[in-house]
């Protein structure tokens, strides 16, 4: 079974240029563009990571993913935060709540397809 990644950002052209690059990769890709729509599709689909940009409509990313840490079924559920914010603060504020890695906005391609490689490495292989 392909991997499930969410990625949530309220910028649907964001959206569209990871599903590209994520499909050639192997993975299925969903959206979500609010935190609220976030973790109802994180509820219904259990995807295997969470593409997560801060600045959300509703529920903010960080707000998101102190949500998801409090629950035992998404505790270790695989964050990474994809955003604008280029602060120490911010950065290490996401650390702080688990994520595995937190690219800026404009981010390569090439670089999120390496990082998602290397954190589904195991699923990709059993695609």
């Amino acid at each position: 079974m392909r991997p499930l990644i969410l990625c949530v950002d309220d910028e649907s052209d964001i959206t569209t240029l990871i599903r590209f690059h994520l499909l050639t990769l192997g993975c299925d890709v969903i959206a979500a563009a609010s935190g609220r729509e976030a973790l109802q599709r994180i509820a219904e689909t259990k995807p295997d990571l969470v593409l997560l940009d801060l600045m959300l409509p509703d529920i903010d990313g960080f707000g998101v993913c102190e949500i998801l840490r409090r629950s035992p079924a998404t505790a270790t559920l695989p964050i990474v935060i994809l955003s604008a914010w280029t602060t120490a603060d911010a950065k290490a504020i996401g650390f702080e709540l688990g994520v595995l890695a937190y690219l800026t906005k404009p981010f390569s391609p090439k670089e999120l397809v390496d990082r998602v490689r290397r954190f589904l490495a195991p699923r990709l292989a059993d695609a």
